[in-house]
């Protein structure tokens, strides 16, 4: 079962693709939210504001992958789909890459449209850093004082990640797992005396 996804660590350099005097600018931002994508564009569409079409495709998710293509203005399927291509040949999410064209006065025709924004956004993506990160569940673990050194010692030995604590007479631990090894870390905690862990859906 997979539990990682590939995404970027920061947005890329301005790449250029030229053809017959138009300008294709391509960007790829790393991106959570639709809002984050949103100001992007405006920012893209301030900073080329004589530019005349900003086609770009994004797409959001982990396991469960939500997109979106669009032409901005150019024939159908030959910006935003070619676009979102290269999200889907390079296995990136949490991405939005856009291309910003400024026109040369020679029309491209569709073929020579989708090989230019095809290739901006291949080069977009080529310019930037690429990471994998683990797909992880949430979890908090309840227990009372005396438990303590026991949960400790489990969270150590099984190398967790713990996201926030409160260490009180009566304590909790929030800690991530790895999609992949949630199964068997639940079982450990459920099998220990006075430990008790639930799943969080954030």
């Amino acid at each position: 079962m997979k539990d990682t996804y590939k995404s970027i660590t920061k947005p890329s350099n301005e790449v250029l693709f030229k053809d017959r005097n138009s300008k294709f600018f391509g960007y790829a931002f790393p991106v959570k939210t639709e809002e984050e994508i949103n100001i992007h564009l405006e920012e893209l569409k301030t900073k080329h504001h004589k530019a005349r079409h900003w086609c770009y495709a994004w797409q959001l998710g982990k396991e469960d992958f939500h997109y979106r293509a669009n032409d901005d203005g150019e024939p159908s399927n030959s910006a935003g789909m070619p676009i979102y291509g290269q999200i889907q040949s390079f296995e990136v999410t949490n991405i939005l890459i856009v291309v910003v064209r400024y026109f040369g006065g020679v029309k491209l025709g569709v073929g020579g449209l989708i090989n230019a924004y095809k290739t901006a956004a291949q080069m977009a993506l080529e310019a930037s850093e690429m990471i994998i990160r683990s797909i992880d569940r949430v979890f908090l673990i309840k227990f009372d004082y005396p438990e303590m050194n026991v949960v400790m010692r489990m969270i150590k030995e099984n190398n967790l990640n713990v996201i926030d604590q409160k260490l009180e007479l009566d304590c909790k631990i929030i800690l991530s797992v790895r999609k992949n090894e949630a199964e068997q870390i639940c079982e450990k905690f459920n099998s220990t005396y006075k430990v008790e862990i639930k799943e969080l859906v954030l």
